[in-house]
């Protein structure tokens, strides 16, 4: 696709921006519900196309992970049309009231939240990402320029029709949903490079395309990073509680971001749980990356070199350490972490509020396996990516991190003195 059309498509999506800020929130809710019922009623024509897709995937020999997230079934269609439903029920942030006061000289101020205006987002695998991200931007009254990955065009493409005919025939703006369909990768540098139509730019792919694009960009870019999430079993813990988060956090879905890829185990506990978690490990195909403790009580466990304990596998693997102390278990967790979600696994009270105060971490858990670092767990409806930058968000990203704010003031005449 040549520049000039992508900036034809940004340009029209600015204009479209101006409306859908002024958009009523019955509009964007009834929009949104239409748009869950078109999907519902176009789930054939998505999981066909997405077949398409999943083949010529398996074809190329791409990783299982990957395949695993662009693939679509009837459950995952309904869960993208459920999650349309609870973004259209969502209040609506734009013209909230952050915080408001009157200064000595009687001007009252207001701190309001608005609209971005256009977000761009860049995406690999996923296409539920395209339903997701459509619909959030919406809600918090933006417009959006869609780009996915070559592996999931059909599947995005034919989502991203739906959307757009539905939302502009319940009265949103033609150009609030567009979808760029030529996965050329010079198509994603022009789009960094448009920061007079575009405000924002979310990059959700792998770490080397996050980077890639962040270097490129003039938009201001945020980027949903990779996921080296921690469990840390403390000496005080619950092993069977243990067991369970530290099973359900590698083994549930190995391939997204919130997985467990190190588990941290306190010595005092690890002669006791080590071979009972190697036991499930075993039998679930996890291999097992330790330290010399580890190999000792999981004897299959194979030695982790040292740049395993800062990679994120996304599959059924995992690398475990051994500690001494809550202080090793928080220091390792800063040298190699990626700062997406970590969790301890305690019944000391005081130890879990050292760990949620001292790890510095987009998602800090107690009791919890990391999986549940998530927009629909969290209540958000959906989410939009889990950034763990530290501005302008962090963490799970929903409706309210696509607005930003203004201050609106009102007086009877001052001036400045």
């Amino acid at each position: 696709m040549l520049a000039r059309s992508i900036e034809k498509i940004a340009m029209a999506a600015k204009a479209a921006s101006r409306l859908t800020a002024l958009a009523p929130s019955r509009l964007k809710e009834s929009a949104l519900k239409s748009a869950a019922r078109a999907l519902a009623a176009a789930k054939e024509e998505v999981l066909a196309a997405n077949r398409s897709d999943v083949g010529r995937a398996k074809k190329r020999k791409l990783a299982p992970a990957l395949i695993d997230r662009l693939t679509l079934d009837e459950k995952r269609v309904g869960s993208m049309v459920l999650a349309l439903e609870e973004i259209a029920a969502l209040a609506d942030p734009v013209g909230e009231v952050a915080a408001e006061w009157t200064n000595p000289a009687g001007v009252r101020i207001q701190k309001v939240r608005v609209p971005l205006g256009v977000v761009a987002m860049v995406y690999e695998s996923r296409p539920n990402v395209t339903v997701e991200a459509a619909a959030l931007a919406l809600k918090a009254g933006n417009s959006v320029i869609l780009r996915g990955g070559s592996e999931a065009v059909r599947s995005n493409t034919a989502l991203a029709r739906i959307l757009s005919r539905a939302v502009s025939a319940a009265g949103m703006p033609r150009d609030s949903v567009s979808f760029i369909s030529d996965t050329d990768r010079k198509n994603i540098a022009v789009l960094a490079g448009l920061d007079r139509w575009i405000d924002l730019l979310i990059a959700r792919g792998s770490e080397r395309m996050v980077r890639a694009i962040t270097r490129m960009a003039s938009v201001p870019v945020l980027g949903h990073g990779k996921g080296v999430c921690h469990v840390y079993v403390d000496g005080g813990a619950d092993l069977k509680m243990a067991e369970e988060i530290a099973f359900n956090a590698k083994v549930q879905r190995p391939g997204v971001c919130n997985a467990m890829e190190c588990l941290i185990v306190h010595k005092s506990v690890s002669k006791s749980f080590l071979p009972a978690i190697g036991r499930r490990y075993r039998e679930a195909g996890v291999a097992v990356n330790g330290d010399e403790a580890c190999r000792a009580l999981i004897p299959e466990a194979r030695r982790a070199a040292g740049s395993d304990w800062a990679r994120e596998y996304l599959a059924l693997e995992v690398s475990v350490k051994v500690v001494d102390s809550i202080e090793r278990a928080i220091d390792h967790i800063h040298r190699y972490g990626s700062g997406h979600t970590d969790s301890i696994v305690t019944g000391d009270a005081a130890a879990a509020e050292k760990f949620l105060r001292e790890v510095d971490s987009a998602a800090v858990f107690h009791n919890l396996s990391t999986r549940l670092h998530d927009g629909g767990v969290f209540g958000l409806g959906a989410e939009i990516g889990i950034s763990t930058q530290k501005l302008h968000a962090r963490g799970t990203m929903g409706v309210r991190e696509l607005t930003t704010t203004k201050y609106a003031a009102r007086g009877s005449g001052q001036v400045r003195t």
